[in-house]
């Protein structure tokens, strides 16, 4: 059996209570090195076996797993986050099938949430936005043409832009043209929640400067969008005394 598990955002004890006893069970741990916490490693058991997967290829990957499978061993495969968002995983399990070996899924929390987290931010605020758009911008790898950033910005509902770090100039440009405002607000987060993590509020015409100042390089998140500031929306109607809900009768308005 073969366990993708999610490590969370950085932060050891944010991982899930599933993914840390999957750990603690694991035969065989490959984890993403470059990315997740090692301290996560804490919670494998004396004899696993443990590798890393930045120095491996593919192949190598998938060699240690079908290996790991031949001799009855259990595997855990740790991602960074959650393992549905940027984690490879369609082309890891597609190779499994191809195996006829078993596998499943442990979620984890992914770097926009944990970025939000750290900064009390709700992202779907009433007459702001009811939407969450997460992508990246188009580097190394390209992204389909109806994703390009500009036309998700037409929306101005926030955003989660993941792997852009390294090119927030041209992000900004794309976001301008793309309907936001210079002044509209950002975020940008360095390793979410992780012990050194580092946060900035500015906006998108500030955005590369300040990663420029702050030295914010790589292994961070952009946050865009009004949601940011957290300021001029409606208050939900979810707790609204005079608001009917399935479980509540609205009170009279006349009371």
């Amino acid at each position: 059996m073969v366990n993708f598990v999610g490590a969370g955002t950085g932060a050891v004890d944010l991982i899930t209570v599933r993914g840390m006893k999957l750990l603690s069970k694991a035969d065989v741990i490959i984890y993403a090195g470059s990315l997740v916490n090692k301290e996560l490693l804490g919670y494998a058991k004396e004899d696993c076996l443990i590798y890393d997967s930045s120095k491996l290829d593919f192949d190598e990957i998938m060699e240690i797993m079908l290996e790991a499978e031949k001799n009855g061993k259990m595997t855990v495969r740790l991602h960074t986050g959650d393992p549905s968002i940027y984690g490879a995983i369609r082309e890891q399990m597609d190779e499994l099938d191809r195996h006829g070996i078993e596998y499943k899924t442990c979620p984890g929390v992914s770097a926009c949430f944990g970025a939000a987290a750290s900064l009390n931010l709700e992202y779907t605020l009433p007459d702001i936005s009811q939407s969450l758009i997460i992508t990246r911008m188009e580097g190394k790898t390209s992204v389909p043409p109806k994703e390009s950033i500009e036309s998700f910005a037409a929306h101005n509902c926030s955003m989660a832009i993941y792997l852009s770090t390294g090119l927030l100039d041209e992000l900004a440009k794309k976001l301008v043209e793309g309907g936001y405002t210079e002044d509209t607000p950002c975020a940008l987060v360095y390793k979410a929640t992780w012990p050194d993590e580092k946060s900035f509020i500015c906006t998108i015409g500030t955005l590369y400067e300040t990663a420029v100042k702050n030295d914010i390089k790589k292994t961070a998140i952009v946050l865009v969008g009004e949601a940011i500031a957290s300021k001029d929306y409606s208050k939900s109607r979810l707790y609204d005394k005079y608001f009917s809900t399935e479980f509540r009768k609205a009170k009279d308005e006349n009371d």
